[in-house]
Order: structure tokens, then sequence, then C-alpha cells
């Protein structure tokens, strides 16, 4: 398979994984484009690997973590419609405006975690891979992905109780 094969086959779904892991559409962008330009270049070493897309992928995800713009990993942009546009790709049936809203939340609660619990929550949820391969993914033992997930959990969990709680508060003034 050529280069442009690749790249025309495999772009959207490197769009897709890069909008997760960075949620800002422009951002992904900027970082597949990267990857491609780079990859592009190492073509013929990539294209003799066991699995180029696997390897191209892992170029995605270095490439998030070391993303050194300082509004890239300081601004989340709420994604909700974004998010709602991959669940429907997928093949998700609902009302849009509730996916609109759950998605908001749920990427503003993800903005709070940082890169590499990020990224660890979206290899393992979204991505569908195993710890051990997260470990290698990242560089670290798979003791650290399952501590890394574990308190990017846990602080989910938090943000999601707390804003149950002001929902609830908020309820309650208006009905007193």
């Amino acid at each position: 398979m050529t280069f442009e094969q690749f790249a025309v086959a495999r772009l959207p779904s490197l769009l897709r994984y890069a909008v997760v892991l960075t949620g800002d559409r422009d951002l992904a962008q900027d970082v597949v484009q990267e990857v491609l330009a780079r990859a592009q270049v190492k073509w013929r070493r990539i294209s003799g690997s066991d699995s180029p897309d696997a390897y191209v992928r892992r170029m995605v995800l270095n490439e998030y973590l070391s993303w050194r713009r300082s509004w890239a990993f300081r601004n989340v942009h709420a994604a909700g419609e974004r998010l709602a546009e991959l669940d429907a790709a997928r093949g998700g049936v609902g009302d849009h405006a509730n996916t609109v809203v759950e998605a908001d939340a749920l990427w503003n609660r993800l903005s709070l975690l940082g890169r590499k619990q990020r990224a660890v929550l979206v290899l393992r949820y979204y991505e569908q891979i195993d710890d051990e391969t997260i470990a290698d993914l990242l560089g670290c033992t798979p003791a650290t992905v399952r501590s890394q997930a574990s308190k990017a959990l846990r602080t989910l969990r938090l943000e999601q109780q707390e804003e149950q709680e002001q929902r609830q508060r908020i309820h309650a003034e208006e009905w007193s």
C-alpha cells in the first residue's frame, strides 16, 4: 500500500481519534497533519512494520502528549457537538439535544484531567486497548496505567457528584 492510499483510507479514523484525545477539531487536524507529514518521510520503514495503522496511531498519541503550544493544553473547548457526531457515526440513536448536553458535561469533566490521564482513558475506553499495550504506548508500567485510570475516574466521579449536588441545590432554591 502506498502512503497516499494509506492516508486516504485512514484519515477519517485518525482525525476522530485525535479529536477525542485533544477535544478540539482544529488541534486534532494540526496533530494529524504533522504526523502524516512525518509518516510520509518514513513511509518505507512504517509500511514494513507489522501494523502501519498502529504505528501511525502511536505517532498521533505521542504528538498529542508532546504538544507544546500553551493554548493547546490549557484550553479545552466544549466538544459536545463533535462527540455527538462521533456517536452518530458509530450508529448511536437518541435525542440529539440530550446527547449534546451529556457529551458537553462529560467533555468538561475530561478537561479537568491531565494529558496522560485523558490519554489513558481514551486508549482504554475509546480505543479499547488493554493496560499492557497502553503501558507500552506511554512508556510506563501497567500498574502506572491502572493508577492513572483510577485517579482519572475518581476525579470524574467527584466532579459528576459535585455537579449533581449543585443541580439539587439550584432545584431546591427554585422551589423554596
